[in-house]
């Protein structure tokens, strides 16, 4: 445990930006799976609002370093490629 006044402080800030850090998280892999099943349903709509949220969620998420930004992109590339997928008749995609 820390002793020092300004190493309890430090200690009640790693535990709040933890918090914050995890929430932000599994806010984003929610979001992400919403929008994977969307995706999967063949709901272009729908798929296409979540991919314009966690598309937001990612961005923000990786300017503040709670993700790497190369992670935010790769994940964000990943999504589009699926929705632009999903959107092919069932014909083209064989």
């Amino acid at each position: 445990m820390p002793t020092t006044s300004s190493a309890k402080k430090r200690h009640r800030q790693s535990l709040e930006r933890r918090a914050k850090n995890r929430a932000t998280k599994s806010a984003l892999k929610t979001q992400i799976k919403k929008v994977r099943e969307a995706a999967k349903a063949g709901d272009a709509a729908k798929a296409d609002a979540e991919f314009r949220l966690v598309s937001k969620k990612l961005d923000r998420a990786g300017t503040k370093r709670v993700i790497h930004p190369n992670v935010a992109s790769r994940t964000k590339s990943r999504l589009s490629h699926l929705l632009k997928i999903s959107k092919q008749p069932a014909a083209a995609k064989a």
